[in-house]
Formats: structure tokens, C-alpha cells, sequence
């Protein structure tokens, strides 16, 4: 099969290779796809880049995806061939080959079906940021008739996460940067958004509540966003965060915290309890059956031209997933 892969760390351009290598089999309690699309995650160009040492000798990019189950192998269920699917953590998890070629073998319980009306590069946009923010917005329970905050509203995962919290029937205030992404947040659903380079985010939180402050928050950014975080969510609240990148190692007001009863959550896809990953699934798969939906895709690029593709994400400008389709000439 035609596959992209890397064997050092470095520029895209500088490191990615493509050409042929073996098409796998599904083994047991697994299933073949042929890819029509592979979604690329910042991590994933962020781990092709390095400094990080190659976990494998050889590696093919690129976590999510979506195409048509082909085959399956012992002990797997045979109604799945011939479904269209979306999946998840396919270069994760002790997995050195990803969705960067034009099939992956994967256990069962890592796809989810994609209805008719979803296209392949939409269901690519899924997998790990809409399993991120669903994981980060049910952690502590149910949101229903509950105020959510979401930081970084018109990102990956905070897109999302607004979306799933309408869904569940939460109010929902998102904070972004610029009108352009507030934009984008307010299509998401969002009750309200919040400038946070222009405004006072607590004090919007404040009079949006009546004083109540919110019930959970969304956090893209753990160590930068704490002393606003902490302004604004309420007595017995929950903080749930995805990264930290502001502060990696920040100083945590534990007396603030306790004093408060907050719970705190920190979230990482591949190791999250699979029952959780399981209902996160069945969730998305409801929610994308619905028709209310925006699932955004940020370019489109052949397979071969997959260095392009990290290229986009690198650049920060993406307004939801870039898509490489191995289909396509």
C-alpha cells in the first residue's frame, strides 16, 4: 500500500518519505480500513518534529481518520465490513503505524460507525479532539441546566466541547482572541463569548451569571488561564483541562482550591478509562446523527503531499482539522 512514515524527527518536508509498504492484516478483535481520509492533530506534527526521541524506527503519522472496513480479523463481529467508520488513536498507545496511508488495521472497540451523511473528512475531523472535549466536559458529571466555561472556544477541542454542551443542554460561555474566532464559538452555540485579550473574562462571567460564577470549566490552558479560572467558576464547581501550555509547572493555589471544593481533572485521551472512551463514542455517534452539527475541515491534501498537511497545523492559522485523503490524485 501507499503510505507516508518517517524514520528521524525533523521538518516535514526533511523527513517524511512516500511510497510502498506492506498492507497490513487485522488480527484478533480487529478490523482493516481503507482510509479516505486522516485527520492531522497538532500533537501529531509536534511528535513528527521532535525534540522527543522516535519511539519506533519507523513511524507512519497521523491519529484519526475515517473510511470503509474492509476486512476483519478473528473474534471480530463480521457485520462490520463494509461500514463507513470514523476512528481514533490509530499512532498512539504502542501503535508505531497511524492513518498516513491508505489502510490501517485497528482493534474494534477504536472505530465508531459514520453515518451516510457525514463525509470521510468530516468523520476525520472527529477522533481525538471531539474525544478530548467530551471526556473534559462530562469528567465530573453530567451538564445539563449547568453553566459551562469553555477556554479557547474556537478551537479544536473547545469547538467541540461547545457543541457537545449545547447538546447536553448546558448554558455555555466560550472565551476567544479575536471577533474573527468569537465568530465561530457563536456558531458553535455559544450563549456567550468573551474577548479575553480585550476584556474582563470574570467579570463577564459575573454578570452573565448573577454572581454565581460557572459550574464547570473546559480549560485549553491550565497554568496560563488558573487565576481567571478560579475568579470564575463557583463553590463545589470543576475544572477540567486538556493542557497547559501558558505554565507548564504552575504554582497551584491548593488553600484557593480546597476552600472552594473543587475538583480538578486532568485529561489525556490515551489513557482514559475505556468505559469513558466507550460512552464518549456512542455520545458523538448520537450527536453527529442529528444534523445539528459543525465538523470543520481546515484544508484537504493528497496523500502524497502530507508534508504540506503538517505544514498547516504548524502554522497556527487552521480554523478546525486538516485532512490528508489517500484517495485523492
Amino acid at each position: 500500500m501507499k503510505a507516508v512514515w518517517y524514520e528521524r524527527t525533523g521538518p516535514a518536508r526533511e523527513v517524511l518519505e512516500f511510497g510502498e509498504i506492506p498492507t497490513p492484516s487485522p488480527g484478533r478483535g480487529q478490523v482493516l480500513i481503507r482510509i479516505h481520509a486522516s485527520g492531522v492533530n497538532p500533537s501529531d506534527a509536534g511528535m513528527r518534529a521532535g525534540p522527543a526521541p522516535m519511539a519506533y524506527p519507523r513511524i507512519v503519522p497521523n491519529s484519526d481518520g475515517a473510511g470503509v472496513v474492509e476486512a476483519v480479523g478473528p473474534e471480530t463481529p463480521s457485520h462490520w465490513v463494509g461500514r463507513r467508520v470514523w476512528f481514533y488513536n490509530g499512532q498512539r498507545n504502542g501503535r508505531a503505524f497511524g492513518s498516513a496511508a491508505e489502510y490501517i488495521e485497528l482493534d474494534a472497540d477504536l472505530v465508531t460507525p459514520l453515518p451516510d451523511e457525514v463525509s470521510f473528512a468530516e468523520g476525520a475531523t472527529l477522533g481525538i479532539p471531539c474525544m478530548t472535549a467530551h471526556r473534559s466536559l462530562f469528567v465530573a458529571g453530567p451538564v445539563q441546566g449547568r453553566t459551562v466555561l469553555v477556554t479557547g472556544g474556537a478551537g479544536a477541542v473547545g469547538h467541540y466541547a461547545v457543541q457537545l454542551a449545547k447538546w447536553a443542554g448546558a448554558n455555555v460561555i466560550a472565551t476567544t482572541s479575536s471577533e474573527t474566532k468569537a465568530a465561530r464559538a457563536r456558531e458553535a452555540g455559544a450563549d456567550l463569548v468573551v474577548n479575553y485579550r480585550a476584556e474582563d473574562v470574570a467579570q463577564a462571567v459575573r454578570d452573565f451569571t448573577g454572581g454565581a460564577g460557572v459550574d464547570h470549566v473546559v480549560d485549553v490552558d491550565f497554568g496560563g488561564n488558573l487565576p481567571v479560572t478560579l475568579a470564575c467558576v463557583k463553590l463545589n464547581g470543576s475544572i477540567a483541562f486538556y493542557a497547559t501550555k501558558g505554565e507548564p509547572r504552575p504554582l497551584v493555589p491548593a488553600g484557593d482550591l480546597m476552600r472552594l471544593n473543587l475538583s480538578v481533572h486532568g485529561v489525556y485521551l490515551p489513557v482514559s478509562p475505556h468505559a469513558a472512551r466507550q460512552r464518549a463514542q456512542a455520545d458523538i455517534l448520537q450527536w453527529i446523527s442529528t444534523g445539528r452539527r459543525i465538523l470543520a475541515v481546515a484544508g484537504r491534501h493528497a496523500l502524497r503531499d502530507c508534508a504540506a498537511a503538517h505544514e498547516q497545523v504548524e502554522s497556527g492559522t487552521k480554523a478546525g482539522t486538516v485532512v490528508v485523503e489517500p484517495l485523492a490524485n
